[in-house]
């Protein structure tokens, strides 16, 4: 309701965008989710943290938005120095990396180049990728572009392969490092039931 009049730089409707972000978290925890479905909320709109609050926000769900606010940052005009700032907290970068990938969705960046063609806005979106993705595990981040923008896991795994400087030709099984190497798993064996008998029937 808060974004209902509102619209987005391609003037299509501005919820479907916070419902794309929300939708990109659903693997993840009910903080996490209602803080990307209101992530803009304190940014374009007149929405106060205690509303949130007194709607049912929760306090982790509050910082989560205030952090990833624009507005609320230090210096807002430095739009490197606030994506630093977002990645230092694990559930903010999450947040962030969902609303990086569906403003970087192709038919977007498309639109977008069009419009500015001089000095296309999705840029940014790019050079910050590799700051927010430094600041939670690979799997997480796999997880929300599946969801939200796949075209962007051509990308990472591109950007992971540029940063392994594994030799591999030369690589053998003796040289590779033996720290938290883990034994192959085999069965797991239950353990006897005290309470029964040798025969497996159990005890009067």
């Amino acid at each position: 309701m808060a974004h209902n009049r509102q619209k987005d730089k391609l003037k299509r409707p501005y919820r479907e965008h916070v419902i794309a972000v929300g939708d990109a978290l659903a693997d993840f925890d009910d903080d996490i989710r209602i803080a990307g479905y209101l992530h803009d909320i304190a940014e374009d709109t007149p929405m106060t943290r205690q509303a949130l609050l007194d709607m049912g926000v929760s306090e982790r769900a509050v910082g989560i938005i205030e952090r990833v606010t624009k507005r609320l940052h230090d210096n807002p005009d430095d739009y490197q120095e606030g994506i630093r700032f977002i990645a230092q907290d694990h559930d903010a970068a999450l947040v962030k990396i969902a609303d990086n990938a569906h403003n970087s969705l192709p038919e977007r960046v498309k639109a977008l180049a069009e419009k500015w063609p001089e000095r296309p806005p999705v840029t940014r979106y790019a050079d910050a990728r590799p700051v927010l993705y430094a600041a939670v595990p690979e799997a997480e981040i796999r997880m929300i572009l599946a969801r939200v923008n796949p075209w962007l896991l051509e990308e990472l795994d591109d950007r992971l392969d540029e940063e392994d400087d594994t030799d591999y030709e030369n690589l053998s099984y003796e040289d590779a490092p033996q720290a938290g190497r883990e034994p192959l798993a085999g069965p797991v064996l239950d353990e006897p039931d005290e309470a029964a008998e040798p025969d497996g029937a159990p005890k009067d």
